[in-house]
């Protein structure tokens, strides 16, 4: 580590030292936070949560792997972005000049993001691309063509509650890093999904509130490995896998499906895995 890198790591700990991992921080303290972790594919995920826009902390690990990999086209798709304030492209959008084309199939949670980064001095110029389209796997890479988004994209996030496997795997594109939501109910060694049905959210799926959406992070890795993604690790509440090409960061190493389902929520999540197991799961 350079001298440079060193008084940043000590001032990103000052700024950080009353401030939870899961608490927001600027572009000037995430451009510290880039300059320390610059030269440390290592790091623990846990080390560099931080929230600005994000659910959880996925903003600071996905700062953390586009500064090792580089930011590259600042292109980024996110399905079922909901008002696309809390979600996982915002800070980079916001705080890191990126473009993303942010999809939901709910109208006016579209309007409240377009007002909103309508509003917000970093976006009111020139914001994120938000539209309203119901994505199935039939039309997701119609879609993406249509809106200019089929090829060179650094980041894909999922996060559907619903057929998020089927729709992944209708993808034809390859961005360098993609964040998956999975299903920590599920054990390790199970690879399963929800069946396909297009109108899944509409017809109960997730919203019955019992556990039955979306899909195995034993699916996922299956689908992605076979595809030259690895998997290379999760929130610290292990509800988001992160997976990276096989030539992004090749010195981060991958990680194993049970070490991201090792979190006391992942834990507690699994205890209601014997209520659901009997649902009409599918093995992939």
């Amino acid at each position: 580590m350079t001298g440079l890198q060193q008084k940043a790591g000590y001032a990103v700990k000052k700024l950080l030292t009353n401030v939870g991992g899961n608490c927001g921080a600027d572009r000037g303290t995430q451009a510290l936070l880039s300059m320390a972790w610059r030269e440390h594919p290592e790091l623990d995920f846990r080390d560099v949560e931080f929230r600005n826009n994000s659910q959880n902390g996925e903003d600071g690990i996905l700062l953390y792997l586009f500064t090792l990999a580089g930011h590259g086209s600042r292109r980024a798709i996110e399905l079922c972005a909901g008002d696309g304030i809390e979600n996982n492209t915002a800070n980079l959008v916001i705080h890191h000049d990126w473009d993303s084309l942010m999809l939901d199939g709910d109208a006016e949670l579209i309007a409240r993001g377009l007002a909103f980064f309508k509003r917000h001095k970093e976006t009111h110029r020139i914001g994120p691309k938000l539209a309203a389209e119901w994505v199935t796997a039939d039309n997701v890479n119609d879609i993406l063509t249509r809106y200019g988004c089929d090829i060179d994209i650094d980041l894909l996030s999922l996060d559907m509650d619903g057929v998020d496997y089927w729709i992944l795997k209708a993808i034809e594109s390859r961005p360098r890093v993609i964040v998956v939501e999975y299903n920590n109910r599920i054990p390790g060694d199970r690879s399963i999904t929800v069946p396909y049905q297009a109108d899944f959210a509409a017809a109960g799926g997730a919203w019955a509130g019992d556990g039955f959406f979306g899909a195995s992070l034993g699916a996922f890795d299956k689908l992605l490995s076979a595809r030259g993604f690895r998997l290379t690790g999760a929130n610290r509440h292990n509800t988001n896998a992160f997976f990276l090409r096989e030539d992004v960061v090749p010195n981060r190493p991958g990680c194993s499906i049970e070490s991201c389902l090792t979190s006391r929520w992942a834990v507690h999540q699994r205890k209601t895995w014997p209520l659901i197991a009997d649902r009409p799961w599918v093995e992939v």
